[in-house]
């Protein structure tokens, strides 16, 4: 029987709105001058992010492990056929695609705050810094097209599931059999890097 089940923890949510957020306030000021602190802010704030991801992807919540959308070829060709019958294939966690987006989007995001540091720290010089602005940018542009595309993935899943997907990333709620909800939200924690992230902007920023 399903019903209301807890799937994404509060440190997941947190990561995946302030993630987002980050990116794109820091995209949004990368050719101001007027508004270069706060890309700098926000851009370390993404990086921070980032890094906790990587961790919680192996330690946090049932979901939010990589393992748990880390799928094969046979699995993610499978889920695409299932896509055109009338019951496509339902996961409670993330789908096939959906996990590849997250991939691709982490990969990226490294990407960005590796070559952002670089750029702050002028590592390697004149040469270094025309490199880390190169793949600074392009990774950034590329990963907006990604962010664009998982969007129009996440509306297109959510119709043929008949599931509001993004609303589940607020609540932290989808509709599921009560075995296959996640063991802990680990409020405590989601709330504790809101407070950080906030505080860090404040400290930063002033």
């Amino acid at each position: 029987m399903k019903q209301n089940i807890l799937v994404w923890d509060w440190p997941t949510r947190v990561f995946h709105w302030a993630f987002a957020l980050s990116f794109a306030g820091a995209y949004l000021t990368s050719e101001s001058e007027r508004y270069s602190d706060w890309h700098m802010a926000l851009g370390y704030l993404f990086a921070g992010l980032l890094v906790f991801r990587l961790v919680w992807g192996f330690i946090g919540g049932r979901y939010a492990r990589f393992g748990s959308f880390m799928f094969g070829p046979s699995a993610i060709m499978a889920y695409l056929k299932s896509l055109t019958s009338r019951q496509p294939t339902h996961f409670t966690g993330h789908n096939p695609i959906g996990g590849i987006a997250i991939f691709l989007l982490l990969g990226l995001g490294a990407l960005i705050a590796v070559s952002g540091v670089g750029l702050d720290f002028e590592i390697g010089g004149y040469d270094g810094e025309e490199l880390f602005e190169e793949l600074h940018e392009f990774a950034a542009n590329l990963m907006l097209l990604l962010v664009f595309v998982h969007i129009v993935g996440v509306l297109v899943s959510g119709k043929l599931h008949g599931e509001n997907l993004a609303r589940s990333m607020v609540t932290g709620y989808k509709q599921g059999a009560a075995e296959l909800a996640t063991t802990s939200a680990y409020t405590w924690l989601g709330v504790s890097m809101l407070v950080l992230s906030l505080g860090f902007l404040f400290i930063y920023l002033n």
